[in-house]
């Protein structure tokens, strides 16, 4: 199944319990589609969210309402049955938005172009914390509920670990060669792996993230999305169109999955039953794909690494669609948070991405923290 857009989209989001997906587009619009079995994606509306670009979608508040983020520095509330603004934050940042991620229920935090996370009380309708560690974009952010921090990678090329308890900088990577530009959390939180412009996997070792503990080499172009697929196995998204299956520890290339022509993959997202994998790419198209029928092709044998050009013979094979106040890095501290190891920054040579900001997944917001602005 396929949906095409007249203009590139940014990110999608999947509806937490029904069958929609929303997509927000370099043009500031926003665009939600049905979709069922064996039938093409409806387009039930198209409205305009933002004057610049949309970066960021996330379907909140039980899926009523519809969060964006954009180039423009504001945040909307939209109803998901209409897709009327329903209010909006003008100047959520001085920069352009990235990235959204849901903390709790009365918390949500977003990245700007500048490395500025801002965290968000719903209750008081203001900003409770802000971090700034980072020297560049924020490329990709995760909530870690177990030991309350916030995990974010950057152009600057590092990893930070922030965290909400102590409302300090926990610990940051040594900056690396590559930028970083996607994250995930796997091995039941003992492993956190990044994905580079060069196509390299970094795999950090929880509580030791001066550097990374392992470098997987298994694609050839920019990883620019991950998701996770189980604690052993993601779901990779490459500069190259390629969707790929991907084991970590032992780190191997399984199967390429399906592809977007070439055309540089933007983002990844599963549906509320995980049926479902939502993509979307510079192709301006956003595709459904069967996880039954893409697990369910042969596994390729091979080596850890998957040499790129079997992977290339193989594309002709794929299926087709189916506080406010900012804060250094802190020394190390008696937190009882689950981490063993701080550090302090290293001075950035990393320069910046032309690339900005793509998006994740948000849940639980409460509309009311637009009501009175």
């Amino acid at each position: 199944m396929e949906a095409l857009h007249e203009e590139m989209p940014f990110d999608l989001d999947f509806h937490p319990s029904a069958p929609l997906v929303a997509t927000s587009l370099i043009t500031g619009e926003l665009h939600l589609f049905r979709y069922a079995d064996a039938l093409q994606p409806e387009r039930l509306f198209a409205a305009k969210a933002h004057k610049e670009s949309c970066r960021a979608v996330r379907f909140v508040d039980s899926g009523t309402v519809i969060l964006t983020g954009s180039a423009d520095s504001s945040i909307l509330a939209s109803d998901v049955e209409t897709g009327k603004a329903i209010a909006r934050l003008e100047d959520a940042h001085d920069n352009a938005i990235n990235r959204l991620v849901c903390l709790t229920e009365t918390t949500v935090a977003s990245g700007d172009d500048e490395g500025c996370i801002k965290v968000w009380d719903t209750r008081k309708r203001s900003c409770c914390n802000t971090f700034h560690c980072h020297e560049d974009y924020i490329s990709d952010m995760t909530y870690v509920a177990g030991s309350n921090q916030i995990l974010a990678t950057s152009g600057d090329g590092t990893l930070s670990v922030n965290n909400l308890r102590g409302s300090r900088v926990k610990a940051q990577s040594e900056f690396s060669e590559d930028e970083l530009l996607s994250l995930v959390v796997m091995k039941n939180g003992q492993k956190v792996v990044c994905g580079t412009p060069s196509g390299a996997l970094l795999l950090y070792s929880w509580g030791h993230f001066k550097d990374c503990s392992d470098r997987f080499l298994g694609h050839s172009q920019s990883v620019d999305t991950l998701l996770k697929l189980d604690e052993e196995t993601l779901i990779s998204g490459a500069a190259d169109g390629v969707i790929r299956l991907v084991s970590i520890l032992p780190n191997q290339i399984k199967q390429p999955l399906a592809e977007h022509s070439e055309y540089p993959i933007e983002a990844l997202g599963f549906s509320h039953d995980r049926k479902y994998l939502g993509s979307i790419s510079h192709d301006k198209i956003l595709k459904l794909w069967d996880m039954e029928e893409l697990l369910g092709g042969p596994q390729l044998d091979g080596h850890d690494e998957l040499p790129e050009a079997a992977a290339a013979a193989d594309h002709d094979e794929l299926p087709e669609a189916s506080v406010a106040v900012d804060h250094k890095v802190a020394e190390a501290d008696s937190d009882d948070d689950g981490m063993d190891v701080d550090m302090e920054p290293s001075s950035s040579t990393a320069s910046k991405s032309k690339k900005k900001g793509k998006g994740k997944r948000v849940n639980g917001f409460q509309p009311d923290f637009f009501a009175d602005l």
